[in-house]
């Protein structure tokens, strides 16, 4: 029997550092997003990943208004200060700051912890539903950040460049 054993072990073995992650984390995302649309629809769908990021938003901003002992932060400010914590998970380049009298516009490049995921699998596509958990997590934050002065934030996907591999999107702040 401690043969058979030791004949299996040898059949089944892989090093732990063979294991690839990032891949199974890719099949398993696939996977949630298409059973969650197929079980319960679209809207339903959104609203679920839209509140995956929710709460990790409620976390980081909480964390950073601690960390620098501030209720309220400016809007530049708030964008220099999540991003600094959030270098492990992001890169983003802001392409252009505008200004209204209601609204600030920036555009940004932005390369997510969630490309990789992405781009590897066919039926998830930028900008759609999987990036509604950066869409949740990102308005939430800078809402609790920058507090009462701003009435409504959005982050909105514009398009996919893939020479530069990384997301154009626009980040508008609504007083």
């Amino acid at each position: 029997m401690d043969s058979y054993k030791e004949e299996l072990n040898k059949r089944i073995y892989n090093p732990i550092e063979n294991i690839d992650s990032l891949k199974g984390f890719e099949i398993i995302s696939e996977s949630m997003v298409y059973k969650i649309l197929d079980l319960f629809g679209r809207n339903s769908l959104l609203s679920m990943l839209y509140q995956i990021g929710v709460g990790p938003g409620e976390v980081i901003s909480k964390r950073l208004k601690e960390k620098y002992s501030r209720n309220e932060f400016e809007i530049i400010e708030a964008l220099i200060v999540l991003m600094d914590e959030l270098k492990e998970f992001y890169s983003i380049k802001v392409r252009k700051i505008e200004y209204f009298d209601d609204l600030i516009r920036i555009e940004i490049e932005n390369y997510c912890f969630l490309r990789e995921s992405i781009k590897h699998r066919d039926k998830l596509k930028y900008g759609k539903a999987f990036c509604r958990i950066n869409k949740g997590y990102f308005e939430t934050a800078f809402k609790k950040l920058l507090g009462e002065k701003i009435k409504k934030i959005e982050i909105n996907f514009l398009e996919n460049d893939p020479q530069k591999d990384v997301c154009i999107e626009e980040l508008n702040f609504y007083f």
